[in-house]
């Protein structure tokens, strides 16, 4: 089963956004992340991105998405605000 990491934020300006998603990898990984990602952009809203990340474990991507480390990435990412965070599971 397949556990998604579901993340709706705002930044402020994308190149800043994308080279802080790209730095970041190592720390998704070191999580536990599987490398399966989906960055999405609002067409009527270009500073909104959904990120959607793949785990194999609740736990990991649980503890991912309540860690220091992805809370400072946003920051330096200049992600406004408190960005929605859901946990998925594939179901089909």
């Amino acid at each position: 089963m397949m556990i998604y990491l579901y993340l709706r934020q705002t930044a402020t300006d994308y190149a800043r956004w994308k080279e802080g998603f790209d730095t970041h990898l190592s720390a998704r990984q070191a999580g536990g992340a599987t490398g399966d990602a989906l960055v999405l952009r609002n067409v009527d809203n270009p500073h909104e991105l959904i990120v959607i990340l793949g785990w194999h474990d609740l736990h990991q991507a649980r503890t991912f998405s309540q860690s220091v480390s992805l809370q400072l990435a946003l920051q330096k990412m200049g992600v406004i605000g408190v960005p929605e965070v859901r946990l998925l599971e594939g179901v089909g």
